[in-house]
């Protein structure tokens, strides 16, 4: 496989929304999926988010627990995994957490539709940057970038355009989807998968590994994907 295994994961609200429609991050996980989160983001080489999730919620992904944090530097690893965005037009803050929450090492897909002046200033910054693709972003070269660079378990965490087209792709192996005990509706609240179906209308099927149904309410589902749409 020249490319690195993908774990999606995401949490959604009982109607399959990841945010409301003002899409401003809202809060989903409960503390103890937050908890599940940081250690499954301690266990992968690299965390990568889309775009809108990068520019609109501007996340550190870094690993929050010292001790989990101490665990990844005893086994030789840096203390946080890398953080890896994909946008088709870069547009950070100098002083973002994207590019100042770590230490940890950055890694950016665009194209040439971002500034050189950006460009300039994420490469002063220390970020390594790839510009692959035209229009947007060629996905399964960036995913053969990164296992070249290293990066061999990545960990997704959207948003819905960037999970979509990973799984329209056959780029993801397994998920696990934390499922909220509420509901935000509107028709414009995004889900877990948004942007372009997948072709001819035939469904990316999961298979199901585990599933938790925790005192808080919520229900943790661990699949993996079982067969790869043809593209």
């Amino acid at each position: 496989m020249d490319r690195p295994f993908v774990h999606l994961n995401v949490a959604a609200t009982a109607d399959g929304k990841i945010d409301t429609f003002e899409r401003r991050g809202a809060a989903i996980s409960s503390a103890r999926d937050k908890e599940r989160v940081d250690r499954l983001r301690a266990a992968f080489d690299a965390v990568m988010v889309g775009g809108n999730t990068l520019h609109d919620e501007d996340p550190s992904l870094t690993v929050k627990s010292g001790a989990l944090r101490k665990e990844r530097q005893q086994r030789g690893l840096p203390a946080n995994p890398a953080k890896v965005a994909v946008a088709t037009c870069l547009r950070l803050r100098r002083e973002s957490k994207f590019l100042t929450a770590g230490p940890a090492r950055i890694i950016l897909f665009t194209t040439p539709r971002t500034p050189a002046a950006e460009l300039s200033m994420l490469n002063d910054a220390g970020a390594e940057v790839h510009i692959l693709g035209e229009g947007r972003v060629d996905l399964v070269q960036a995913m053969r970038a990164l296992l070249e660079s290293g990066v061999e378990r990545l960990m997704l965490e959207g948003g819905a355009t960037l999970n979509s087209e990973m799984l329209r792709l056959g780029l993801v192996d397994e998920l696990t989807v934390f499922v909220a005990p509420f509901i935000f509706g509107g028709e414009t609240a995004p889900t877990l998968a948004g942007g372009a179906a997948v072709p001819g209308g035939t469904p990316i099927r999961l298979a199901l590994v585990e599933l938790e149904q925790w005192q808080d309410g919520g229900v943790l589902l661990h699949y993996r994907v079982a067969n790869r749409p043809t593209t």
